[in-house]
């Protein structure tokens, strides 16, 4: 018992001569710095031109001659999304006509998507993706002549690839992007040259803002 009373006595007599100024010098635990990471929310919106085809289910498509039964509108575009992560988004779209750059019988398309949108980062600025969702298609004639009558929703898919400006604009997460878009494909309705199916196809060039 006396033995371990003195040696209580001595840890305790050395711990004093460190705290004292002696030769044992106390312990600074180092401070480690944690650098803070700014969460993006993943939000995202933008506008876009849509170069867009409607015609009967008979009819083939060709955006870049005129075909007859087909009518090319040109129409503005709003999308918004989130970004679940760098592979995963939901994006919804609006569009609509603002001009109509070869229409035979139609001025007025409205559309609405929503999408699950699965994507690829190739490079850090470069992504391809894909649009997988459903949304509507309405058309109106505004030629009396004519019966053209469409209001129906369906499957809709699309790809596309887009660009980051990050390196050019160093203030804004902007980036540019191209896709194609099957908005109809034998969706219901009536058409001026006889159809009761029809397609509607769309190539969308645009702008997208991150937040």
């Amino acid at each position: 018992m006396k033995k371990v009373v003195c040696s209580a006595i001595a840890m305790v007599a050395l711990s004093g001569v460190g705290f004292a100024g002696g030769d044992m010098a106390a312990v600074v635990e180092p401070v480690v710095a944690v650098p803070e990471v700014e969460e993006s929310l993943g939000i995202y919106a933008g506008l876009a031109l849509s170069a867009v085809s409607t015609r009967g289910a008979s009819v083939d498509l060709d955006f870049f001659d005129s075909v007859s039964g087909q009518d090319r509108l040109g129409n503005a575009t709003l999308l918004g999304g989130y970004e679940l992560n760098e592979y995963i988004a939901a994006e919804g779209r609006y569009t609509t006509s603002v001009d109509d750059l070869h229409s035979e019988d139609i001025s007025e398309m409205d559309g609405w998507s929503l999408f699950f949108k699965p994507q690829y980062p190739v490079t850090e600025q470069f992504r391809v993706y894909g649009l997988l969702g459903f949304g509507g298609v309405t058309l109106d004639s505004v030629n009396p002549a004519f019966s053209v009558d469409v209001d129906d929703s369906g499957f809709q898919w699309g790809v596309g690839m887009s660009y980051a400006l990050n390196e050019y604009i160093k203030d804004y997460d902007l980036s540019i992007f191209v896709d194609y878009t099957s908005l109809a494909n034998d969706m219901e309705g009536v058409y001026f040259n006889g159809d009761t199916e029809i397609d509607v196809d769309a190539i969308t060039v645009g702008v997208a803002l991150s937040f």
